[in-house]
């Protein structure tokens, strides 16, 4: 939305969301964003935080791009109406793991769900730009040298049919791939559809390998947990096992504000120690806790917890996707007219392990990046709309089993095999039988009436695939991807990235 806002200067823009504009993650992200505002903190002190985090994989020239234009975007969302927590008159700042200083703005605990609104409400009184609900990215359409992009496949899910959209660029802000996982915080809109469409297309996906699990997200039998910010140990929350231990000082100096992925694979240690399936998270030091966290504290009430005295049950969910589509630090890929940005996109800004509070931040910074090139894609040509036909005619997403299973049956397995076989722990054992598994139930999926459902898991199974691949390629350890076969980083041999390509 973001980047609509500023791509409308040069022409009409069309927003396509496959449910509403409520449904996302942006809404979901409850710790903030990060910017080096304040004047003690520097664009070059988050740049080595970001590096840092990224084990040795971020793309220098994009976290640089990241940090200096990232203060500027910031202001710009302020100037729309995303409304950030104040104190003494000042934006109030916090710190979350592996920063070096307190820089993340907040909104209490629902950061992503103010800047969501100020976006969708710019947006919805812009009048060149349209906003379209119910409407689901099938495909992209091109020529069949898979070198231009003149359009996109999309279905009216409310009508039930299929639109051709001729247009002279298409973004791709599809998010990531979370719901590959039988555990994860995304919402069940998460199921990689922007990246599997591009790979179809011909473009490049890389870094599928390096998946991020939240470590704090609320123990529970649900698809969709309740994710429990990183702020929550900014702020002073304690990690301890389910024998009330402090854990943490035995994994890293940093303790609770270590990277994501040393916080993760601790609690998964202590967890095998104890033979529990969660540990707890102790929030009752934290000075104002409730008013901090009101809509955790809310959420947790739900369920039963009080966190002022209770300690919370917890464990790693499936977070965040660190590839993706690869793109320039313009959001350009290897397809004429074809952008991406945010989660789908992959610029090499997070490497191997994402600095907290970063994505909503490269969402905005690399989507406004793509809306400079907003002269050069109207003079783009449209495609002949007679000639649009005959690309969609050439679409092949899948061959259906004549009688096979559903697609409700395929996703709820795949998502068990990602989970059991391609999770936080992996070996070259596991991830062989994940890819013999996949590769059995793409051909096993069956059509649906349920176009949606049926298109969702093929991109899934595509994505899953992938990211099998790229974590059987990579035979080491290094920050989201972690080999028990293969337990050391080995700079000399693997300080590259992953990619793939449909041949």
């Amino acid at each position: 939305m973001f980047t609509a806002l500023k791509a409308s200067a040069f022409g009409q823009v069309t927003v396509l969301s496959k449910t509403t504009f409520k449904e996302s993650n942006t809404g979901l992200a409850q710790g903030g964003i990060a910017a080096a505002v304040h004047e003690e903190d520097s664009p070059f002190l988050h740049l080595e935080d970001t590096l840092e985090a990224g084990a040795g994989l971020c793309d220098i020239d994009a976290v640089d791009v990241l940090v200096r234009e990232g203060p500027e975007r910031v202001r710009e969302l302020i100037a729309l109406g995303a409304s950030f927590d104040m104190k003494g008159g000042e934006v109030s700042l916090t710190r979350e793991g592996a920063h070096s200083h307190a820089r993340i703005l907040h909104a209490a605990d629902a950061t992503g769900e103010a800047i969501r609104i100020a976006l969708v409400e710019s947006c919805e009184n812009n009048p060149r730009i349209a906003m379209w609900e119910d409407y689901y990215l099938v495909d992209i359409l091109g020529d069949s040298t898979g070198r231009e992009c003149w359009g996109a496949h999309i279905y009216d899910n409310r009508n039930q049919q299929s639109i051709l959209c001729r247009t002279r660029a298409v973004i791709l802000a599809t998010g990531g791939a979370g719901q590959l996982y039988a555990h994860t915080t995304n919402p069940p809109v998460a199921t990689a559809d922007g990246m599997a469409a591009a790979f179809r297309m011909g473009a490049e996906i890389c870094d599928m390998e390096f998946i991020q699990f939240h470590p704090t997200v609320l123990y529970s039998q649900d698809s969709q947990r309740l994710l429990i910010s990183e702020a929550v140990r900014g702020e002073g929350g304690r990690l301890r096992n389910t024998e009330g231990e402090c854990f943490m000082a035995h994994y890293h100096p940093l303790q609770e504000l270590a990277p994501r992925d040393v916080v993760s694979r601790a609690i998964v240690s202590e967890m095998a120690k104890t033979g529990s399936d969660y540990v707890y998270l102790d929030m009752t030091a934290i000075p104002n806790a409730v008013k901090r966290f009101p809509n955790i504290y809310r959420s947790c009430l739900k369920r039963g917890l009080d966190f002022a005295s209770d300690y919370l049950p917890v464990s790693p969910a499936a977070h965040y996707t660190m590839g993706g589509i690869k793109t320039s630090v313009d959001g350009e890929t290897a397809i004429s007219g074809l952008y991406a940005c945010g989660e789908a996109a992959c610029t090499g800004v997070h490497g191997a392990n994402r600095l907290a509070s970063n994505s909503l931040l490269e969402g905005i910074v690399f989507g406004e990046r793509i809306a400079r090139h907003g002269e050069e894609i109207m003079y783009r040509r449209l495609l002949p709309e007679a000639d649009i036909p005959a690309l969609w005619q050439n679409e092949t997403l899948h061959v259906p089993a004549a009688s096979g299973l559903s697609p409700s049956q395929v996703r709820s397995r795949l998502r068990r095999i990602m989970w059991e076989q391609v999770g936080i722990l992996r070996n070259e054992a596991q991830l062989k039988e994940a890819n013999r598994q996949v590769e059995e139930l793409y051909l096993q999926l069956a059509d649906s009436e349920d176009k949606v459902s049926y298109w969702e898991v093929i991109n899934m199974l595509t994505v899953a695939r992938i990211t099998v691949q790229a974590a059987l390629w990579r035979r080491e350890s290094r920050g989201g991807h972690y080999r028990t076969d293969y337990p050391a980083p080995e700079d000399m041999r693997w300080m590259q990235h992953s990619g793939f390509v449909n041949c």
